[in-house]
């Protein structure tokens, strides 16, 4: 399978947490339905920032850790991970879930040493088995 190529987004000048509402903005990168079930961690490898998070059925990017690299983006495969403004529309309720993921972690400052949490938000939680 080919690897998508990866441009940092113009839009994103690194200037992440800011506050909007009850979400954090921008949120980089997303992590969407192919990762839900599969956790393939090549992704968690490859991030120099350590801000990809575990939870129980998938992948979270943290929106304040993520400095918009792009590194994990092309070494998916699934093709799980996007930038905000590009995931696809039968996806979008991603970008929330990834949010509200955060909203109730919060701030952790690093995966690795957060460990898998065992959680999922709602929807992720309530989705059908994927894969096989």
């Amino acid at each position: 399978m080919p690897q998508r190529q990866h441009t940092p987004h113009p839009t994103n000048s690194g200037a992440v947490g800011a506050e909007t509402g009850s979400r954090k903005a921008p949120m980089t990168y997303v992590i969407a339905l192919p990762c839900v079930d599969v956790k393939d961690r090549a992704c968690v490898e490859e991030c120099p920032v350590d801000c990809i998070y575990e939870g129980d059925r998938t992948l979270y990017i943290h929106p304040d850790e993520c400095v918009d690299c792009g590194a994990c983006e092309p070494v998916c495969p699934v093709e799980a991970i996007y930038y905000e403004d590009d995931v696809p529309e039968e996806w979008s309720e991603y970008i929330t879930a990834n949010a509200e993921f955060f909203d109730d972690l919060g701030s952790p400052g690093g995966a690795a040493k957060m460990g898998p949490t065992g959680k999922d938000v709602p929807f992720i939680a309530a989705l059908p088995p994927q894969g096989e």
